[in-house]
């Protein structure tokens, strides 16, 4: 059991540590598909762009007042300092730093109103994608997983998509300013000044490539962490390792994976960081070559080159080093961020095996009646399985009419539960036909068909939330008065007026705070709220003592009572009401009837009742 806490500890299963050593998948056509990300906000982005041009462009026009300060004010050719002019050029000065301050405080807020929006509609678009998917997806996919791509990866993501244009633009804008304002100054010092930008550039997509590969190592462990810590910390798997007495076994664990990760985040902080040593260094030193260069030309009787151009370029190519290393640093986050954006979109690419027909229609629409439900020689296998593995469903075919109740009893993992799923549309057929209401349920809207099913199952599952609200999520409208029926009818009102609170009872996590009867009581009223024609049943009181089983059972009669109704049962005494008995055995209907007739068969119904005998 890959996710169970009793797996070695280095030992991480095969299938992790190939997704550790894994690449970010390829997807076609990536950065546009990011750049649309940004399209609803076109308006905003515009406003944004102009003003990072302006911003930026507005950067570079100190410097050359500057040269104008020195050469025309302060020491003009006829060597009287113009003090009208000097405070005239150092007003206009101010007055661009001033609003080069507030179109920046603007450009802020548009961009983070931006980049957070694009953020949340991915975000957003992402949960609803995973919330579509098909229940086998989630059987065999890690909840630590799921959740690490919906936090971690869209969190890993957000600085870039915060940043992308103010720094992409406005750095982009301000580095070509710079370059044509250095070429008006003097393009032979440009030349020396930029030489080697090309080599710069390439050095940085190298390092973007190996940064990249990192991150994608770094987003898997960070995966196996979330997983680790959701198994672990939650309420089952702290009790199973409490039982066990395996907490220094998990905090090993953990203490493994969060050592990979810190191994991880190490190197990929470092890569690339001689790189912009370098760069730094380089572009430090640029204005030492500069004068000398200039000390070069003047001395080989170049007149072209005066004190206050000098001044105002090396004022232009210092300007120059702080945008050029930011443009080169956010370069090199969108490289790495893009095994960040590539996990993203492998999951907004799923495609659900469980879609709408377009020509689908609703259970009224249907040709039968509301509430039979028909399997036609149905075949089914599990995702992944093996092609020449035994099928978990083969060849079953049966008819339930409203109104009756049918169950199905048989050795453990013969394909009782897999029935009852399949009935919901909670996984799809591999052959042969379900049908609801007299039509495939291929042709229904999903939707209508959850809506015309209710079901309780082995595992009941509660929020962290009072026992109202946990109700209300089968019918947000309900009243106080249509809880307390659906309790009463569910023979759990006088327990939950025992509590302090009363139905504002908050449960805990997974209603750990009830117990198993009072949790199923509290599903089967939840049920009762939703009041559904069909009625799915999944081994509901199999984990139950003696006295709570006969009061769960109670009210399972009592909700069964003029429904469709499929149940999956452990204890045959439980079913020995039913209108049919289907015996499953190896994914196969090897015996029908009623308790009665298939006692007298002498088959494996009756050995299975005489080993519950004994």
């Amino acid at each position: 059991m890959g996710g169970m806490p009793g797996r070695g500890i280095a030992g991480r299963d095969e299938e992790t540590q190939r997704a550790l050593n894994a690449e970010a998948p390829d997807i076609p056509d990536l950065w546009p598909r990011v750049i649309a990300l940004f399209r609803p906000y076109r308006g905003a982005l515009l406003t944004t762009a102009v003003l990072v041009v302006v911003a930026a462009g507005a950067t570079v026009v100190p410097p050359l007042l500057i040269e104008r300060i020195f050469d025309s004010a302060l020491f003009p050719p006829d060597g009287t300092p113009r003090v009208g002019l000097l405070a005239e050029l150092v007003a206009l000065m101010i007055a661009i730093f001033i609003a080069a301050a507030g179109l920046q405080v603007w450009q802020t807020y548009l961009t983070s109103s931006v980049g957070n929006r694009v953020t949340g509609d991915l975000r957003e678009r992402l949960f609803q994608r995973l919330q579509s998917m098909e229940l086998a997806f989630f059987t065999r996919t890690k909840t630590g997983v799921i959740q690490s791509r919906l936090q971690n990866d869209v969190g890993g993501v957000s600085g870039v998509l915060t940043t992308f244009v103010s720094s992409i633009v406005g750095n982009s804008v301000t580095v070509a300013a710079s370059l044509v304002a250095m070429v008006l100054l003097d393009w032979r010092l440009t030349v020396i000044a930029v030489i080697l930008m090309p080599a710069l550039v390439a050095v940085q997509r190298r390092v973007g490539r190996v940064r990249a590969r990192i991150a994608a190592r770094t987003q898997e462990s960070l995966s196996e962490l979330t997983a680790i810590t959701q198994e672990s910390l939650s309420v089952s798997g702290i009790l199973l390792s409490k039982v066990y007495n395996r907490q220094r076994l998990e905090s090993r664990r953990y203490a493994a994976e969060n050592a990979n990760q810190i191994r991880l985040q190490v190197q990929q902080a470092m890569t690339g960081q001689w790189f912009f040593g370098l760069v730094t260094v380089i572009m430090s030193s640029v204005p030492a070559v500069i004068y000398l260069a200039a000390g070069l030309l003047i001395a080989n009787g170049s007149t072209a080159i005066s004190a206050g151009t000098i001044v105002a370029f090396t004022a232009v190519q210092s300007r120059l080093l702080f945008p050029l290393m930011a443009l080169m640093r956010v370069a090199l986050e969108v490289q790495t961020s893009r095994a960040l954006f590539a996990r993203i979109f492998e999951y907004l690419d799923l495609e659900p095996a469980i879609r709408d027909a377009d020509d689908a229609v609703d259970v009224e629409d249907a040709p039968g009646p509301v509430g039979a439900v028909e399997f036609r020689d149905v075949t089914f296998r599990y995702p992944g399985a093996r092609d020449d593995a035994r099928p978990t469903l083969d060849g079953v075919s049966f008819r339930v009419e409203p109104g009756s109740t049918h169950a199905f009893v048989g050795p453990s993992g013969a394909g009782k539960t897999t029935i009852t799923y399949l009935a919901a549309r909670l996984h799809e057929v591999s052959g042969g036909a379900v049908l609801f209401a007299g039509e495939d349920v291929r042709r229904l809207r999903h939707e209508s068909v959850v809506d015309h099913v209710g079901v309780v199952s082995q595992e009941t599952y509660l929020f962290h939330a009072t026992i109202a609200e946990n109700l209300r999520y089968a019918r947000p409208d309900a009243t106080d008065a249509e809880l307390e029926q659906a309790c009463r009818d569910a023979s759990i009102h006088d327990a939950i007026m025992t509590f302090e609170h009363g139905y504002d009872t908050v449960v805990g996590e997974r209603g750990y705070r009830l117990s198993g009867g009072e949790k199923q009581r509290i599903a089967i009223a939840r049920v009762l709220l939703k009041d559904p024609p069909v009625l799915l049943l999944d081994e509901a009181t199999s984990a139950l003592d003696t006295v709570s089983e006969r009061v769960v059972q109670s009210a399972l009669d009592r909700a069964a009572r003029g429904r469709t109704t499929l149940v999956v049962a452990h204890r045959l005494s439980t079913v020995a009401d039913a209108d049919v008995i289907h015996v499953v055995d190896a994914g196969r209907i090897v015996e029908s009837g009623t308790h009665a007739e298939l006692l007298a068969a002498g088959g494996l119904y009756a050995a299975l009742a005489a080993q519950q005998r004994d």
